[in-house]
């Protein structure tokens, strides 16, 4: 299993929102390269990121930190919040991005998921962000009505090869993971599952290990030191 040490941005800081509430952010460090750097020294591979003020207006006011990084580092990154244009999927790809997350236009465009997947084929990623059993978009704001089985189900028959997962109630938290439901969706469907949200003690990286998933991000827990980095992914490759 790959761990994806993650970088919410929003003014070009490196911040983390609790279970998506934009009025409960804390910024963690303001130059996100030297985040990203250890991430790096830790012995990642790739790197998760979104662009929160993105996710909110459709725009992309922090490319330029995630060029850097790209440019900067050897981490494979991948980027989401707010990408609803081919253009916004090009410029992101032009910029070194190695994986693209679509998230609220995978519901609400299908003709733009698919000319996506059709370019850009396995570096097109979709984000389904589930809040009581729903999908949610635009920045978690409001809930689409697609059941989250009906989503996986449903892109898995486009050809979607990764689908990062994230249960909102979890996000931040410092709770736990949701395993029911990765277990859930990793014995129904085909695709490669990240999941997202409370991932916050080694015991929570095994347990999603065991279960095969494809990978699993770790955000706030790296950030307040509940999991060191290099531990984490070494157990994710099963290294205990």
């Amino acid at each position: 299993m790959l761990i994806f040490p993650a970088i919410d941005l929003y003014g070009g800081a490196a911040v983390r929102l609790f279970k998506g509430d934009y009025n409960q952010m804390t910024v963690y460090n303001t130059d996100p390269l030297a985040v990203a750097k250890d991430f790096e020294a830790q012995g990642a591979s790739y790197i998760h990121m979104v662009d929160l003020e993105g996710a909110k207006d459709g725009t992309t006011p922090n490319l330029s930190v995630v060029r850097s990084i790209a440019e900067n580092t050897s981490l494979r990154v991948e980027i989401g919040g707010g990408i609803r244009s081919m253009e916004t999927v090009d410029k992101y790809i032009s910029a070194g991005v190695y994986r693209v997350i679509l998230g609220t236009s995978a519901i609400t465009d299908r003709p733009f998921l698919k000319a996506a997947l059709e370019k850009y084929g396995e570096h097109i990623a979709v984000g389904a962000d589930i809040k009581d059993g729903f999908v949610a978009i635009k920045g978690w704001l409001e809930t689409s009505g697609v059941s989250c089985e009906d989503f996986f189900a449903d892109m898995e028959s486009l050809g979607v090869r990764t689908v990062i997962c994230t249960d909102i109630s979890k996000d931040g938290a410092m709770r736990g993971t949701n395993r029911e439901l990765y277990r859930s969706l990793s014995e129904k469907f085909s695709v490669d599952i990240v999941a997202s949200g409370g991932v916050s003690s080694l015991e929570d990286v095994k347990a999603l290990r065991d279960m095969k998933l494809y990978g699993a991000i770790v955000g706030k827990a790296y950030y307040v030191g509940a999991i060191e980095l290099a531990a984490a992914i070494a157990l994710a490759q099963g290294k205990e």
